[in-house]
């Protein structure tokens, strides 16, 4: 049976996410910053863990309670909307901490047991808003566009070892 780590599972595309992984067969590591047993249903094949991406001692003890993973679903993030010149740096970091960091430290994360099994896909999220401009969203639009290149370039780095980077 196949396994799927999901972050982000606490509601919209990755509680949907997991919902249909569910329904596949799989085993799902569906992760969330604060744990609700009441998302998805009661089953052998769900297992819900506290994850924060933005902190290496979370992702590490996530990480320690799946065990193997087939696949790896980035789906964790956060918006702004707003103008670029009143939204202080300080939110532009977080956004940065969980759309972008997050994502490339759950990679690290799982590329060894991955690339020792010479097998795996890592699934990063991005967002319509990379698809073209759009006004009052230059943060979030940087933070996706930056794990676009990443993906990318990962893809290159992964694929001898059997491991398959991909964006949706």
């Amino acid at each position: 049976m196949k396994t799927v780590l999901i972050t982000g599972t606490s509601s919209g595309y990755g509680l949907e996410t997991a919902r249909h992984f569910h329904a596949q067969g799989w085993t799902v590591i569906a992760t969330m910053r604060t744990p609700r047993e009441d998302l998805l249903p009661m089953s052998h094949r769900i297992r819900i863990l506290p994850l924060d991406v933005t902190r290496p001692e979370s992702i590490d003890a996530a990480i320690r309670a799946a065990g193997s993973i087939d696949v790896l679903v980035n789906n964790a993030g956060i918006g702004v909307v707003g103008a670029f010149e009143a939204t202080p740096m300080a939110h532009i970091r977080k956004v940065f901490e969980t759309n972008t960091f997050g994502v490339m430290a759950m990679v690290q994360a799982v590329i060894p047991q991955m690339r020792a099994r010479r097998s795996g896909v890592i699934v990063n999220v991005t967002s319509s808003v990379t698809l073209a401009p759009h006004p009052l969203a230059a943060a979030y639009t940087a933070s996706k566009q930056a794990i676009e290149g990443f993906t990318g370039s990962l893809a290159h780095e992964l694929g001898s070892f059997g491991v398959q980077a991909k964006l949706v």
